[in-house]
């Protein structure tokens, strides 16, 4: 039986060749869109899943209230909890960041990119595999550091690194461990320290919120436990401490300042796809960029399984008689069901092999798109593949082949089934499922496109096409901003230099500093930190709508004088703001000018309160003096001599020990929106998928439709019928569906994309005009191929079908 089976399917596959190649590339076309979105599933829900602790640990993150969610702790909580509670078996603080920096060794500089400060049972709650020592001892103390396997080998070849010295940060630190990272983790670093102790122990009584912190919790089910003991001791520690000392009962120091902070734990299985700020210092997986992948990949492949169905169904008819005469030599509706998903069985072999090919050549493009390193290996993969193998062939083969085995023997033997109805509603209905997916996918990308374009467009309040931002790093024992100042004056000697300013913020990063002011005794307001030098705004292009900037001509302006931004003005709800005074810091400051709004973050985010302040001002303590960016603007004339020169000057008497990086301040914005620049790119590309499929699936029901209808062509041309007429009857129902698809398409485009806009404080309306273009481009490709054939048909030989009439 099986062999009869191989040997009809061959046979149909010979006469078939045209709508048999259509389908499995169809097939393939889905099942290797689905693969590559499956391969970036697996890669991020990968992470810290070889981590044996990985249920036990919990990031500590503090609601602020107004859905501001920090990811940074003070030194004082845990001891205090770990003091209290007995279900917490351990913490650890660590930076949120990486540092980048250079380890020398034997006069030997390597850059190392990812160095990580943490505790020292850091290796407790990431257990990595140690080729030398072990995570116990690795970090005993803070001249100890641990490398990772290719750190090592970098800096020391084959040369076994332990007890060896290695310099960092004019410091010398002893290796005593490498360690190797051979699974996706949450922290992957290339060289651990514990130098975060000093800062621990200096502040272990503050309230600052500075570190990431880790728990360890015995059993995960007490977690509401322990979130109930973090927020009381934050209001015993720290919101009653500071209510005593402002005179205030702490109902009303939370009238005044707003919400209790409450404890968020976030499990660290589900930190690399945690929506918000970043929790790790290898940040967070695109959740959404993700999801979208993996819906739409799902998506694509149930229209090239309707496809299928359709050519299926369709094509049936032609056996329509294979199937009598096997009913009347006593084959059972089991068997006929059972021959048909086998057929459906070896196309979906051959187009997995197809979409596995497709996907090997493609793949290594993908990782660039992705910047990650997919392959297709691992049994997870191939079960997966099995899975929806399985899917397809279920969903795609049982449904034609329970419509073929439900023939009736007598119609069909008689020559009747052609004109009968069965099975055209359900064709039917499927192509309008094709047109709908298709009038989805032209709407969605062309409103991400607009929204793209418009924040690539959007004036965004600063200026920086010829302003390089270079990262400032201090020196031991010397004033970074009495360095820098150094540095300032012999960097405007480059020929190309226009001006050089300092600051402590970066455009379009997260590097920021956060705290809160009153103004006439109101409810206090988080406002964000920005410290400058004389002329950062002008070298910023940034823009005064009130008042004065900050100048060397007034000494009060390193000593209480401020700026706050239009936002900062709304949010106290003064219009007249200039010499008003505000409480920030625990000192009084004057408003001397106001800042136009400009976006920092990214078109995510609104713009928020800032307040604009002198690098030297005195009392700010903790962070006088310091310096973490160096903006420069350059000539737009001979650019790339102008870089040259100062990668020179920089390297050589700057900071010889790093090597010279430097980003343009509107290119480093420009990455706050590139994850959406990837959606944009895929749904373009995913959008020529589907009309690609939705081409094959048109072209071939209509042939098989309008083939069926020849001899009735020939009759009506015979009668004197015009092609025009012909070709109007034959393409109407068409356009009728077309127009049905359409309408269903666009109801969930625009609720999905209307959803989708309010990821952006600053978005566009969705217009009219890509509905337009989606229908414009549904009809125009209906009607080209649907008009091709039926032009191709109305050329029958007449006597060809009527010689037997």
């Amino acid at each position: 039986m099986l062999k009869n089976w191989i040997n009809v399917f061959i046979y149909h596959t010979k006469n078939n060749k045209l709508f048999t190649a259509l389908n499995v590339l169809g097939l393939s076309i889905g099942i290797s869109t689905l693969i590559f979105a499956i391969l970036y599933w697996n890669e991020e829900h990968s992470y810290d899943q070889w981590n044996p602790e990985k249920d036990n640990v919990y990031a500590v993150l503090n609601d602020m209230g107004g859905g501001s969610i920090w990811t940074v702790n003070p030194a004082a909580t845990a001891p205090a909890l770990k003091a209290i509670s007995s279900d917490l078996e351990s913490y650890c603080y660590f930076t949120t960041n990486y540092a980048k920096e250079t380890i020398i060794y034997n006069g030997k500089k390597e850059l190392v990119n990812k160095i990580f400060s943490a505790q020292r049972n850091f290796f407790s709650f990431f257990p990595f595999k140690f080729i030398y020592g072990n995570g116990k001892t690795a970090i005993q103390d803070n001249s100890s550091i641990a490398l990772s396997e290719e750190t090592a080998l970098r800096l020391f070849g084959n040369e076994n690194p332990m007890g060896k010295l290695v310099k960092h940060l004019d410091r010398l630190f002893t290796v005593r461990g490498v360690y190797q990272i051979t699974e996706k983790s949450s922290v992957m670093p290339e060289a651990v320290t514990s130098t975060i102790e000093d800062e621990l122990e200096k502040n272990k009584g503050q309230w600052g919120y500075s570190y990431g912190l880790m728990l360890k919790i015995k059993n995960p089910k007490v977690t509401a436990s322990i979130i109930k003991i973090l927020d009381d001791i934050y209001i015993e520690k720290n919101a009653k401490v500071q209510a005593k000392e402002a005179g205030l009962s702490l109902e009303e120091y939370v009238k005044t300042y707003g919400d209790l902070i409450k404890a968020v734990l976030l499990p660290l299985p589900e930190a690399r796809l945690y929506n918000g700020n970043y929790v790790f210092p290898e940040e967070n997986g695109n959740r959404q960029f993700l999801l979208i992948s993996m819906s739409l990949s799902i998506l694509i492949l149930l229209l090239s399984i309707v496809n299928y169905i359709n050519l299926a169904t369709a094509n049936a008819i032609k056996r329509a008689k294979e199937v009598g005469v096997r009913k009347i030599t006593g084959a059972g509706k089991g068997q006929i069901i059972a021959q048909f998903v086998f057929e459906t069985a070896l196309l979906t072999f051959f187009s997995v092999l197809l979409a596995l090919v497709v996907v090997e050549i493609v793949l290594p493009y993908y990782n660039s798109f992705l910047n990650k390193n997919l392959l297709l290996i691992g049994a997870q993969f191939y079960i997966e593949l099995i899975l929806i193998s399985l899917i397809v062939i279920f969903v795609s083969g049982v449904l034609p082949a329970v419509y073929v085995s439900n023939f009736e023997v007598l119609k069909v033997l008689k020559g009747n089934f052609s004109r009968s109805k069965k099975g055209i509603w359900l064709r039917n209905g499927m192509l309008i499922l094709q047109f709908a997916i298709a009038a989805f996918f032209i709407t969605g990308s062309f409103i991400v496109y607009k929204q793209v374009n418009y924040m690539a467009a959007k004036d965004l309040g600063f200026k920086g096409a010829q302003v390089l931002d270079i990262v400032f790093k201090a020196k031991k024992g010397i004033s970074p901003y009495e360095r820098y100042k150094t540095v300032q004056q012999e960097a405007l000697k480059i020929k190309g230099i226009e001006a050089v300013s300092g600051a402590l913020f970066s455009m379009g990063t997260r590097d920021n500093s956060w705290s809160s002011f009153t103004y006439k005794s109101s409810k206090a307001i988080m406002i964000q930190e920005m410290g400058i030098d004389f002329g950062t705004l002008d070298v910023l292009g940034i823009k005064l709508s009130k008042g004065r900037g900050l100048g060397p001509a007034f000494s009060s302006d390193t000593i209480s004088s401020v700026l706050l931004n239009e936002a900062a003005l709304k949010a106290i709800g003064e219009n007249q703001p200039l010499n008003k005074i505000i409480d920030w810091r625990d000192r009084k400051f004057k408003i001397v000018g106001v800042v136009k709004d400009f976006n920092y973050f990214g078109l995510e985010s609104d713009i928020l309160p800032m307040i604009f302040y002198h690098l030297t001002t005195k009392n700010v303590s903790e962070i006088k003096d310091d310096v973490r960016h160096v903006f420069i603007k350059i000539s737009s004339r001979n650019v790339p001599q102008t870089i040259t020169d100062l990668n020179k000057f920089w390297s050589e008497k700057v900071d010889p020990d790093y090597p010279f990086e430097y980003n343009f301040v509107d290119k480093n914005f420009a990455r706050t929106y590139k994850k959406y620049e990837d959606q944009r790119d895929l749904f373009a590309l995913l959008n020529v998928i589907v009309i690609l499929i939705a081409v094959f699936g048109l072209f071939a029901l209509a042939s098989f439709s309008m083939e069926r209808r020849l001899r009735e062509i020939a009759i009506r041309k015979t009668l004197g019928a015009e092609t025009s007429i012909l070709l109007r009857e034959l393409s109407g129902q068409y356009v009728l569906y077309c127009l049905i698809g359409f309408v269903i398409g666009i109801i969930p485009a625009y609720l999905l994309l209307q959803k989708w806009l309010e990821n952006f404080a600053f978005r566009i309306d969705i217009p009219l005009l890509p509905f337009i273009i989606a229908l414009v481009s549904l009809l125009l490709l209906t009607l080209t191929i649907v008009l091709a054939k039926a032009y191709q048909v109305t050329k029958v030989d007449v006597l060809h079908y009527l010689k037997y009439e």
